[in-house]
């Protein structure tokens, strides 16, 4: 019995002769992500502006002794021409891409009447464009890859503030996020015919360098996880078995789909109606 559940959830949910590149990936989210590829049986390939953390993070999730395998390698999507090199460094690892997952992302915090104009070119750059234009780029890879039944995966990470309205004094983030969204929608349907799903993370909140400021100490774990429906903050195996489930035979039927990875965040509300009204 148990070899025959072992099977069946190793062709429902393994990744065994995947290759994934996914941006970002040393850190936070990214990290979580490529280590359930790996675990699930992926090779990965993690880039990021800093190569050595790459490297670093690669040897870490290398020696959790999972079916895959990381790498890591320098790869800045920041400009127009770093996002040249990372797919030129790409070329140079790999023939094959079966999964990218658009992870690298920044953000800026500062109050309503401070917010600088320049925030919102840098945000949108990284956050959107970068995502669109290395699409755009390894579209053929993932093209050649795909098939009717096991189409190629592409996953963008958006977020709980692309969802709600809510800022937090990030407005050019939680704008980006939206983008990332309807951005999301736009190219599942654009390319179904090439047998490519393409989805989207809407995380809640994690620990990550990113939210260092509000979940560094226990204590404000805490107290950012008890406004969370569900009374915790996300934790790393709700993203890998997210990313494990969109990129494998489970989730091959769903594209256009934005996941919210949040413990209840997307459908809280403080509305009544009706209820108190008598």
């Amino acid at each position: 019995m148990s070899d025959d559940r072992n099977t069946y959830l190793a062709g429902l949910f393994g990744l065994d002769g995947k290759t994934a590149l996914v941006t970002g990936g040393a850190t936070g989210i990214g990290r979580m992500v490529a280590t359930g590829l790996v675990r699930g049986g992926a090779r990965v390939l993690i880039a990021s502006r800093k190569g050595a953390d790459c490297a670093r993070a690669a040897e870490e999730i290398n020696g959790l002794g999972g079916a895959g395998r990381a790498e890591g390698f320098a790869g800045d999507v920041s400009t127009e021409e770093g996002l040249a090199a990372l797919v030129a460094a790409l070329h140079e690892r790999t023939d094959k891409l079966d999964i990218l997952v658009n992870n690298a992302g920044i953000s800026w915090g500062a109050d309503f009447e401070t917010f600088p104009h320049s925030a919102w070119q840098k945000v949108m750059n990284v956050n959107v464009a970068a995502l669109f234009t290395l699409t755009r780029d390894l579209t053929p890879m993932l093209s050649a890859s795909g098939s009717v039944d096991d189409p190629a995966r592409v996953i963008n990470l958006g977020s709980v503030m692309g969802t709600v309205p809510l800022a937090d004094r990030a407005y050019s983030y939680s704008a980006s996020k939206a983008a990332v969204h309807h951005l999301t929608r736009i190219l599942a349907e654009e390319f179904a015919a090439r047998h490519i799903t393409v989805n989207a993370f809407a995380p809640g909140p994690f620990q990550s360098k990113m939210t260092a400021f509000a979940t560094a100490r226990d204590d404000q774990v805490e107290r950012v996880g008890s406004g969370v429906p569900l009374g915790r903050i996300g934790r790393p195996d709700d993203v890998a078995g997210a990313a494990l489930y969109l990129c494998s035979r489970a989730g091959s039927y769903i594209t256009g789909a934005i996941l919210p990875i949040d413990g209840g965040m997307t459908v809280q509300h403080s509305v009544t109606l009706f209820k108190d009204a008598h």
